[in-house]
């Protein structure tokens, strides 16, 4: 079983080509049952953002699980893997929980230490949790960067400068266009960013701001939680005719604005200069738009070199949480270790409490005079002499988890209690209703994504309640 990591971000790949590999977030749970459906795919979590479309998945092995992710992309946005392959990285194990750790922590955003990627992150897991796309690995490994990256951020200056994408537009236009106070200000869409950047205008004092989305009620919350006001989106060219900024951050699946759509409209301004940033993925704003007079536009690669001046005082402090990233590979990988064990532990639980119960049995054959209460009462104390018999072996065995030879002493451990019969239970269980495929290439596939299954089932029998405590 391994950990990999299919990435196009902003550092691999422009913005018009990652804005072809960005998921609808409607269809996401689609993605995640096609993916989760994908041979050689155990678990698996999509993150899309406006800087990457990464893909976590725990797979039966590399090659295979490699191979369908790359398919899974290509089916799902209808292109050839030439037109990706150049621009995708392809992580595995170590290199994929490392790459995860820095990506919640924001040492992979462009912002570097931004928040926002830990909300997308723990979005992205919480969705993946709800359409069964995770499981006991990913379940610990995704908690774990969220827990992780809260505290570095709360135990490193890496947040003490504000930068993030919307701070970095607002920054930006007060490079063009100087003092907001008298800038009348544009915001299309009504979601986290156009959020956090409004925000920001309002605290560099911008005279007034208008917020426009496709939902008129979601653009009237938003504008009624600041001093802005909420406009309907058919009055967007007459708005048009006023504003100085326009920030743009929809969802759309499609240009907001087209050069031809507002030319007339624009004509109309006169000389008065109208600055663009188009902070969404995929863009709002037609490129062409950039090419006429008195428009200043901007996307969101453009918006990297405004935040470097904020970025050195965070670089100590990535040095720290990369240091402490370190430590957290090794503490999962020791939890990994014990994952080994689990199923052994759960066999050695399974059959002395059988014999428990066996043994209860046979009392109450011999002796049918014993009251409910009795029964109880012997019933608790044969069970304490289990576990208090049990206690020592199952501490034994998760000791050996962690040794080189664990294998070769789980091995003995096994064959010492005669478990056998127990371990195979479960994975008859899963062979029951398996049929490969009549094609010997596809059936070695198969049969690899099934030991990969019964391996999950394994580490997940009675995992969380009776076995690490």
């Amino acid at each position: 079983m391994h950990i990999i990591v299919a990435s196009i971000d902003y550092k691999s790949a422009p913005v018009d080509l990652r804005e072809q590999f960005a998921f609808d977030e409607e269809e996401l749970p689609k993605a995640l049952h096609m993916l989760r459906d994908m041979k050689s795919i155990l678990e698996c979590t999509i993150i899309s953002t406006c800087n990457r479309t990464e893909i976590y998945a725990v797979v039966d092995q590399l090659h295979t699980g490699r191979h369908f992710t790359k398919k899974f992309i290509a089916q799902w946005f209808d292109v050839q893997q030439e037109i990706f392959q150049p621009v995708l990285n392809i992580r595995e194990n170590d290199e994929a929980i490392e790459h995860l750790l820095r990506v919640s922590s924001g040492l992979e955003s462009m912002i570097l230490g931004e928040t926002q990627i830990l909300g997308q992150v723990k979005s992205s897991f919480s969705l993946a949790q709800k359409n069964d796309a995770t499981g006991t690995v990913f379940n610990q490994l995704f908690r774990q960067a969220v827990t992780f990256s809260k505290r570095a951020h709360a135990e490193t200056a890496i947040n003490d400068n504000p930068a993030s994408i919307s701070y970095a537009a607002v920054e930006l236009g007060k490079q063009v266009l100087g003092n907001l106070s008298d800038k009348h200000v544009l915001i299309l869409g009504a979601g986290k960013m156009s959020e956090l950047t409004a925000k920001h205008l309002e605290a560099n004092g911008a005279a007034s701001i208008t917020v426009m989305n496709r939902t008129f009620e979601r653009a009237r919350e938003l504008a009624n939680n600041m001093s802005a006001q909420a406009r309907d989106i058919e009055e967007l060219h007459e708005c048009l005719k006023e504003a100085d900024i326009l920030i743009s951050s929809t969802s759309a699946d499609q240009y907001v604005l087209t050069k031809a759509g507002v030319e007339d409209t624009l004509s109309l301004r006169s000389d008065q200069p109208l600055f663009m940033v188009d902070i969404a993925v995929p863009r709002d704003l037609d490129p062409e738009l950039g090419t006429m007079n008195g428009v200043f536009l901007y996307d969101i690669d453009d918006l990297e070199g405004i935040v470097a001046a904020n970025m050195e005082d965070r670089k100590e402090a990535a040095t720290q949480i990369e240091r402490m990233i370190q430590q957290e590979i090794a503490d999962f990988k020791a939890w990994i270790d014990t994952l080994g064990v689990v199923p052994v532990i759960s066999a050695l639980r399974e059959k002395a409490l059988t014999i428990q119960q066996e043994t209860m049995e046979s009392i109450e054959r011999k002796m049918p005079e014993l009251t409910s209460r009795e029964r109880k009462v012997l019933s608790k104390h044969t069970k304490s002499i289990v576990n208090q018999l049990l206690k020592e072996p199952i501490t034994r065995a998760k000791e050996m988890s962690g040794e080189d030879d664990r294998e070769q002493s789980l091995a003995l451990f096994v064959e010492i209690f005669g478990l056998e019969a127990e371990l195979s239970a479960l994975k008859a269980r899963e062979q029951k209703t398996f049929r490969p495929s009549a094609d010997p290439v596809e059936a070695t596939v198969e049969t690899q994504h099934l030991e990969g299954r019964v391996l999950q089932e394994l580490l997940q029998y009675r995992y969380a309640r009776d076995v690490i405590v």
